[in-house]
């Protein structure tokens, strides 16, 4: 069902691939949006090593909510900051693509503790992310996108 790589000595191994969803903080997720178009949107993201999954957390309406209940498939890109050989002026970058479905999570208990994981990524000031997630966490509807086929490949920028 999904592709293979055509530049096997391109492919990053899994391993690989979920370091980089681990370390990196943000990537685009796509879903299929109105009228058939595709919807490509930044998100900050949280992956989990127990259960594999992709989790992201936001608002409980809007464009990206009503295109991921009608159609749950969705891709997630995520990128590093790459590097340079010395010498050399092109930048290496490793990425990853995610295809998978959508899951809502709908347990608030869940959804406060990986909201709290998801900003330990950014800060580790422990006050402000409980008064965060005090104010905001009612609001919050935290999805996970379920992985189906993972992908990464390094591609030199010449």
């Amino acid at each position: 069902m999904f592709r293979e790589m055509i530049r096997k000595n391109k492919q990053l191994s899994q391993e690989e691939c979920v370091r980089i969803l681990t370390q990196e903080k943000r990537g685009v997720l796509s879903v299929l949006g109105d009228g058939g178009y595709p919807y490509g949107m930044p998100m900050n993201h949280y992956y989990r090593a127990e259960d594999g999954r992709l989790y992201f957390h936001g608002g409980r309406r809007g464009h990206k909510i009503d295109a991921m209940r009608a159609c749950p498939k969705a891709s997630f890109c995520v990128y590093d900051q790459g590097y340079k050989n010395e010498g050399e002026w092109a930048l290496n970058i490793r990425s990853v693509i995610v295809f998978g479905m959508i899951e809502f999570i709908e347990d608030r208990e869940t959804t406060y503790r990986i909201s709290a994981e998801l900003s330990r990524k950014f800060t580790d000031d422990e006050a402000y992310i409980r008064d965060e997630i005090a104010r905001s966490g009612p609001g919050t509807l935290l999805f996970a996108l379920v992985p189906e086929h993972i992908s990464g490949k390094l591609v030199k920028e010449s």
